[in-house]
């Protein structure tokens, strides 16, 4: 499998993105934890392009769901939960609680935590969603200030925003 990586520019500092032949594997802050061991070389592929694209689009406010080929590498259990932060939607929040729930068991809450923490693809499998049972922001890999700006760009805008009367 050939895998690439790029860096590219945001709102929240460099994002580093990489491809394998099956889709997006990773995004992570260049500064984060967790980076992926296996970049490959730097260079472009349809899939990093159209992410690059896409996270523009979601940064400008003009994009709510991403439309990517994803290939995120884990054990089932973390796969299971990936796919249910992508299922959140967009301005939403589910606790760790509720999401062990939809695995069948409320006990399931830290194995959940740790799942999240542990996510490939930061933003697009929105990790960021993921708040604890009492409102409260909890661990993020980028930062709680990147978890705040996430979810603050998510809310929606008010309905006079942009009207002067």
């Amino acid at each position: 499998m050939s895998t690439k990586h790029t860096l590219i520019d945001s709102p929240m500092g460099e994002l580093l993105l990489v491809a394998g032949d099956d889709g997006l594997t990773a995004l992570h802050y260049a500064d984060g934890r967790h980076a992926p061991e296996e970049l490959g070389e730097r260079g472009t592929t349809l899939v990093l392009d159209e992410a690059r694209r896409q996270l523009d689009e979601y940064f400008a406010r003009t994009r709510t769901e991403f439309d990517l080929p994803l290939a995120p590498h884990g054990e089932p259990f973390q796969l299971k939960v990936w796919e249910l932060l992508r299922q959140i939607p967009y301005g939403a929040t589910r606790s760790y609680g509720e999401l062990a729930r939809m695995l069948g068991d409320v006990n399931y809450a830290q194995a959940v935590g740790a799942a999240n923490g542990r996510n490939p693809i930061s933003v697009i499998v929105p990790c960021h969603r993921v708040i604890g049972a009492d409102g409260t922001l909890t661990g993020y890999a980028g930062g709680l200030e990147r978890k705040r700006y996430l979810l603050a760009l998510e809310e929606p805008a008010p309905a006079d925003a942009g009207r002067l009367f």
